[in-house]
Formats: C-alpha cells, sequence, structure tokens
C-alpha cells in the first residue's frame, strides 16, 4: 500500500538582472494589494474574491490562487489582519522548469507574469538534499500543487509544493499517541499518551532560537543604522539563517527519534495553517513569533516521520494550551512554564504548560478527545444525541498523583 506524500522544495533565485528584479518587485506589489483589496471587503467566495481581484494586472494562476486563498482566511482561520510578508501564490497550471547541465545553475524556472510573452526565465539555486524531487519533478514522476515566490532581504525564493508516492505507514488499532508542541520558550515539547497516562515527557529547548533571533534582529538594525555594505548585512542575515535552519533540523530529527522510541507510534500535530493571522499579542511579540517559523517545524517533522514510516495527524489547535489534561476544564496559565487546572475536583494543581499541551494534542487524535473543554454552562454532548461523548467521561483520574512539576524542567 502507499499512500500521497507532500513536500514543499525550496530554492533560491540567482541573482536576478536590475529589469528582472524590477518585474518580480511589481509582481509582489501588485498581488499584496489585490490580496489586501480582497481581505478587507469581507469577501468570502470565489465569485466575490474574483470580482475584486479581476482589474489587477496579474495571471490567472495567482488570481485563481488568491480566489482559493482568500475564503479561508476568513471563514476557516478566522483571520483579522493579514501579514505584511505574503509570498505569491500561484496555481499549478503556471508552473514551467527547465534544466541543462551545462549551466552552473542547472534548473530555470519560467515566471509567470501578466499579458502575453511577458514571461522570464531564472536560473535557480536549489537544495542539494532535494535534488532528486527536483528531478523527478521534471520528469513528471510528481505532481506540482501550488507554489509560492517570496521576497527574504536581497533574496527571492521559490517554493513549489510537490506531491509523490511512498509506502503508506501501517495504521494500528492502538498506537502509542505523541503529541508535540512548538512554542517560543520551549521550541518543542513532546509527551506520548499510553492508557490516556501522559508517559516519559521530552522538551527541545528553544533558548538558542530565541537568543538567535534577537541577536539577528539586533546586529541587522544596527548595520542598517551604520549604513553598513549590503553585502555585509546579507552575509550576517544567511549567517542567521542557517544556524536557525540547523536547530529546525536537529529538533526535528530528535522528535522523531523520541517517537521511534515508543512501540507503534503515531505522531499527532496542530494544524499551525495561517496562524500568523491569528496571532496578536502586541507589536513586539508578534514580531518575534512571525519571525518563527512555526510551518517550517512541522513540515519537516512530518517530512522525516513519512520517511521514518511513522503516521502522522493534524488536530485542532484551539484552547490546547489552556485546557486540563486530566479533566478537560479550561485552567490558568500563569506564567509560560506553569499551567493550573480550575477544578478543584482534578488531581492537577500545577504542571509543566508545555507538556500539558502536548498530552491535549495527543489526545485529540482520538475522536474523544475533539470535544469541546468542559465548562458547566455547555452541553458537551455529541451529534448523534448520546451523552457519553463528554471531554471527561472516558477518562477515570488515577488515584495517585501524576503530575509534572516544573522542577523537572528548570535545568
Amino acid at each position: 500500500m502507499t499512500t500521497t506524500a507532500t513536500k514543499t522544495l525550496e530554492a533560491t533565485l540567482a541573482s536576478p538582472t536590475a529589469g528582472k528584479e524590477q518585474r518580480l518587485e511589481r509582481t509582489v506589489a501588485t498581488y499584496h494589494r489585490a490580496l489586501l483589496d480582497a481581505f478587507e471587503s469581507g469577501a468570502d467566495t470565489q465569485t466575490a474574491v474574483n470580482d475584486v481581484v479581476t482589474p489587477y494586472n496579474l495571471t490567472s494562476y495567482a488570481k485563481d490562487a488568491l480566489k482559493n486563498y482568500v475564503p479561508k482566511l476568513r471563514d476557516t482561520y478566522n483571520a483579522s489582519v493579514l501579514a505584511d510578508d505574503h509570498p505569491v501564490r500561484f496555481t499549478n497550471r503556471g508552473f514551467s522548469l527547465d534544466h541543462s547541465d551545462e549551466r552552473a545553475c542547472e534548473f530555470c524556472w519560467r515566471v509567470p507574469q501578466a499579458g502575453h510573452g511577458n514571461a522570464f526565465w531564472i536560473p535557480l539555486r536549489i537544495n542539494p538534499e532535494q535534488e532528486s524531487l527536483w528531478f523527478d519533478l521534471l520528469d513528471g514522476d510528481v505532481s506540482v500543487g501550488e507554489f509560492r515566490l517570496q521576497q527574504h532581504r536581497k533574496n527571492w525564493v521559490l517554493h513549489v509544493t510537490v506531491e509523490y508516492e511512498i509506502a503508506e505507514p501501517e495504521t494500528l488499532d492502538d498506537p502509542t499517541r505523541i503529541g508535540f508542541d512548538i512554542g517560543e520558550s520551549k521550541l518543542l515539547a513532546g509527551c506520548a499518551c499510553q492508557n490516556d497516562t501522559p508517559t516519559q515527557p521530552y522538551i527541545y529547548d528553544g533558548g538558542r532560537a530565541r537568543a538567535l533571533r534577537k541577536e539577528m534582529h539586533t546586529t541587522l538594525k544596527r548595520l542598517q543604522e551604520r549604513d553598513a555594505c549590503e553585502w555585509r548585512v546579507d552575509q550576517r542575515f544567511d549567517h542567521y539563517q542557517n544556524a536557525l535552519t540547523d536547530i529546525v533540523e536537529k529538533a526535528s530529527r530528535e522528535a522523531v527519534e523520541y517517537a521511534e522510541s515508543f512501540d507503534d507510534p503515531v505522531i499527532v500535530l496542530e494544524d499551525l495553517s495561517y496562524i500568523r493571522e491569528n496571532l496578536d499579542y502586541g507589536t513586539f511579540m508578534n514580531r518575534r513569533l512571525h519571525a518563527w517559523a512555526f510551518a517550517r517545524l512541522t513540515d519537516r517533522i512530518e517530512d522525516k516521520a513519512l520517511e521514518a514510516g511513522i503516521p502522522v495527524e493534524f488536530v485542532n489547535p484551539h484552547y490546547t494550551s489552556q485546557t486540563c489534561h486530566a479533566c478537560g476544564y479550561i485552567g490558568r496559565r500563569g506564567s509560560q512554564a506553569e499551567f493550573k487546572c480550575t477544578n478543584p475536583e482534578c488531581w492537577v494543581t500545577e504542571y509543566q504548560a508545555d507538556i500539558n499541551a502536548a498530552a491535549n494534542i495527543a489526545d485529540r487524535v482520538d475522536p474523544w478527545g475533539e470535544s469541546v473543554p468542559w465548562k458547566p454552562e455547555r452541553d458537551d454532548s455529541p451529534r448523534n444525541g448520546s451523552r457519553c461523548d463528554t471531554a471527561t467521561g472516558h477518562r477515570t483520574p488515577s488515584r495517585q498523583s501524576r503530575q509534572t512539576t516544573l522542577v523537572a524542567f528548570e535545568s
């Protein structure tokens, strides 16, 4: 049996000529105006979005992508604001690739442009680890999904979503559910649930990544204030980005190794799509959180898990950090590392907050766990009318305290 795996290929565009860069910048600016106009208009259907974006000087591939994307922002993901660095999205119909081993950059991408005959070719610097998939893409052995163009400082980056067949991980009747919570303070918190009990928690500290992001922001700001040469600014930017990429690779590798230490594992992750549109913690915190690639770490865990033959499930992220994993009550997160349950009858008083969230994530892959957090004023009965499908009905609290205290992770 096989299943379809999805992976995002990444390539950096070779330094464009002045003329080509102006055309790239014009495409991005026009797309952002169309996206903002469609979003602020309240358009929630493809037809409504089409009416807004039709006058813009964009390719049909970009307009079709907007028609799919904008309705999801409000209706599916409840976004209230837009991030200011959205990539330009194109549907797969507009993707074209060329290859020649006689060029320094062997692969070239045809950049879609509005108007007949205006598209142009530009060389790509691909990730060597993804070279085989680029050749599969060229040969038609993998199918192309959406592709995206984005500018990172002076670099232009292309992301191409591809789908390909792999051996399907075996789905077991009673797997070990392993939830991972991705955050800033603790970059990655993992927790296996066996017999509805959190077991052998795992934490990958986010201190190094947080320090790098802070140092990068300060360093680049100072270099710009001193009118440093562009090559110097770009050099430091690349240095920090490479260091953060190393952290993502190491954390994702350790996460899969942690999952492999259990029998019959299934990895459970939060669906963090469009998380940046839903963040609103003030200007300073938003800058820090937006700078961290939540989806990037999620994607790398998923890729490595599938390669290791471990199934991956995605669940609703709402209230995972605020809900007590033991009783389902909404509690309090008094500090970044501390969760307190407000249910006086629950054995949990104080719990490591990220492990609590990971336990909730693991539990939600079980249909029982998808119920809303329990509150006295809410009816949590299931859709079929029976009365046993509450968030607490399937658990029997342990007579012995199983708290994961803060002390265990202070060091």
